[in-house]
């Protein structure tokens, strides 16, 4: 019991996983309680959704599981898969940011964060990052960019890299699902057009799919670092590198069709509403 315990702990500690995954943890916990108590309880399935991709993320990064993702490349294909993918549609899809702030305590500190939120420092950067051909591009880019040999092979040696690598495929994750799974309405709010979220869906997706196949087709080995360091298992360098690919490659795809069936229903729902409506 001891020994599947310690598959919890984290390979390598991160005050900086501890803060971010304890903060949203202990914030969406009091806001659920907060909401509840005020008669406007968080609904139980967006619940369920915030607490699974909050827990994956967790486990990708400050578990054992980031030594297999240090020595495998496979795994560490999932561990983005992970973190680019599951665990921030789950979080996205989940629409935290009511309990969350209901979750902030009253005050001096929350009137502050309010203010840095709404200012121009942080809404034009924001604005320009969610604009969707450059979210596409970032989107995908950072899959390339990572995944460039010489850069990921530096990347893997050097715990700051490794670090920035995970947390910007994280946080880009976080942005881009934000700007597919954003529930409000685009004629009530701005927010971008259902249809042209599939488009989007479809132009970050198609990149990554010819990403994923080109390292599954490739004779020669990409990702030398793997021989270097050593693996964690007695696997072929071509195996783990066609598994890899296939990771890269299929369900990021299949993620991307299971969610643009989830725009897509949205969009019939806001047909079916303005066909509803008087003329």
């Amino acid at each position: 019991m001891l020994d599947y315990l310690s598959l919890l702990l984290p390979y390598e500690f991160s005050w900086l996983a501890i803060l971010f995954f304890g903060t949203a943890s202990v914030l969406y916990a009091k806001g659920q309680r907060v909401l509840a108590q005020s008669g406007e309880p968080v609904a139980r399935w967006r619940s369920v959704l915030f607490w699974l991709g909050l827990a994956l993320a967790y486990i990708v990064m400050h578990t054992r599981f980031d030594y297999y993702a240090q020595f495998m490349f496979f795994i560490h294909r999932i561990q983005h898969l992970a973190l680019h993918h599951v665990a921030a549609i789950l979080l996205m899809g989940a629409n935290p940011w009511r309990a969350l702030a209901a979750g902030f305590p009253d005050g001096a500190a929350k009137r502050w964060v309010a203010r840095v939120l709404q200012s121009p420092l942080v809404q034009w950067p924001y604005r320009f990052i969610q604009f969707p051909p450059i979210a596409v591009m970032v989107f995908a880019g950072l899959i390339f960019f990572w995944l460039t040999p010489s850069i990921h092979f530096n990347a893997m040696l050097s715990q700051p890299l490794y670090l920035l690598m995970n947390w910007s495929m994280f946080i880009d994750g976080l942005l881009f699902w934000w700007l597919i799974l954003d529930p409000r309405s685009p004629a009530r709010v701005g927010t971008l057009g259902f249809g042209k979220r599939i488009l989007v869906i479809w132009a970050a997706t198609v990149p990554q799919l010819a990403l994923g196949a080109y390292i599954v087709g490739a004779p020669q080995s990409l990702y030398d670092i793997y021989e270097v360091c050593g693996r964690a298992w007695p696997i072929a360098p071509h195996d783990d590198q066609v598994l890899g690919g296939l990771f890269t490659w299929i369900p990021p795809a299949m993620m991307g069709v299971l969610v643009m069936v989830v725009v897509l229903r949205r969009l019939l729902h806001q047909s079916d509403n303005d066909g509803a409506q008087p003329a």
